[in-house]
This record gives C-alpha cells, sequence and structure tokens, in this order.
C-alpha cells in the first residue's frame, strides 16, 4: 500500500516514522522521524529501503548523505530512545509510543503541516491529523526508509559506545539482540545494567 492519503494545502513537510530495537535483550529502543519539504526530491536517496535490507557500510553512506543535506537546511532528522529501564518499567509498547512523540516533538512542526508515514502499527498522536500507517513502509516508502536508517545507525552507534561500558557481551557486534553468542555471555556473566529484564524471564541465572 502506498500513500492513499489526500494532501491538503496546509502540508508543507513530510515525515517518515519508523522504529528500532523492539526485540533486542538489551539497550535502548529508538524511533526516528525523518522530514522532507513536500517539494524534496526524494530521488537523491535512490536505492534506499528498510535498513534491515541494507548492508551496514551502505546505511552509513545514506546516513552521510542525509547529514549533507542537514547542513544545506533541506532535511531533518530526529532520533528518540527510551531505556531499557522505562521498558522494563512500562513495557515496549509505552516506549516506542514515547520515543515517536520525542521525534516528532525535536522537528518542532505543527500537526497541521505536515503528512506523516508511519511503518507497520505506529501510529502519531492524535494532533497530526494527516497520518497514514503502511504495512511494510520501510520498504515501500522513501521518508520512511530514511527514518529507519537514521533510527538503526544511530542506535547501533550507541550499542558500540555500551559495549566498551558494559564488555563481555558484544554489543558492538550483536547491538542487543538475542544471537547465540549474546546468549552464551548472558549465561556466562549475567545481565548488565541495559539488559532487559521483562525479556530474560526464561533465563536462569546463578
Amino acid at each position: 500500500m502506498k500513500i492513499t492519503l489526500e494532501r491538503p494545502s496546509s502540508v508543507k513537510y513530510l515525515i517518515g516514522i519508523d522504529e528500532v530495537g523492539r526485540g533486542p535483550l538489551a539497550g535502548p529502543v529508538a524511533v526516528g522521524a525523518f522530514m522532507v519539504p513536500v517539494d524534496f526530491d526524494l530521488d537523491y536517496f535512490k536505492g534506499v529501503r528498510d535498513s534491515k535490507k541494507l548492508p551496514p557500510h551502505k546505511r552509513e553512506v545514506y546516513l552521510k548523505m542525509v547529514e549533507e543535506k542537514v547542513r544545506d537546511g533541506a532535511v531533518k532528522y530526529a532520533v528518540s530512545f527510551v531505556s531499557s529501564e522505562q521498558i522494563d518499567k512500562k513495557g515496549i509498547s509505552y516506549a516506542i509510543k514515547k520515543a515517536l512523540s520525542t521525534s516528532l516533538r525535536k522537528l518542532s512542526v505543527s500537526g497541521e503541516e505536515c503528512m506523516v508515514l508511519l511503518d507497520g502499527g505506529l501510529k502519531a498522536p492524535a494532533q497530526f491529523r494527516y497520518q497514514q500507517t503502511i504495512i511494510k513502509g520501510d520498504d515501500k516508502e522513501k521518508v520512511i526508509s530514511l527514518a529507519s536508517v537514521v533510527a538503526k545507525v544511530t542506535r547501533d552507534h550507541r550499542l558500540m559506545k555500551l559495549s566498551k561500558k558494559y564488555p563481555g557481551y558484544e554489543f558492538h557486534i550483536n547491538k542487543g539482540y538475542g544471537t547465540k553468542q549474546h546468549r552464551n555471555h548472558l549465561e556466562e556473566h549475567g545481565p548488565c545494567p541495559i539488559h532487559r529484564m521483562s525479556f530474560l524471564r526464561n533465563f536462569n541465572f546463578a
């Protein structure tokens, strides 16, 4: 499904929204918001797609392209995190909703001025009247793909830094996801402060 909303004359910007890090055992969840004027030629980002389907070096290339356009004043983006502690306290759905609202607030745009396109089951706050949720939107709409890329790369960089703070889990490699190696490290070392304890209920720690 592509955009089916009619664009009112008040709409000046198109915003893509995507989340990254819903499923990992450790680290924050992230929501990216990518905003362009409605007349921006998104073919500048030719080949961009869902960040999960791009190799890491290609994601970095697209982020650099985005940042160049940010410096030119042509586009804006925001990435917001909610910690593993908050995920444990309030749940992953609450955490994603909070990060989404924060990213939109960082863009400093009114609900009447923009059309918001969201991936999967995401929804924007009610003041954003012109919004559409698109299944697999991160692979169908470039603005959502770019939101996915900025969120993914920014979160990956955060986990690389956390890997230095909490050595022994290889967060720089697994990015907090439950790989076999990560699970082995958990069995060996037990959880660290950035693990989502609500995601580890099936683990038996010594």
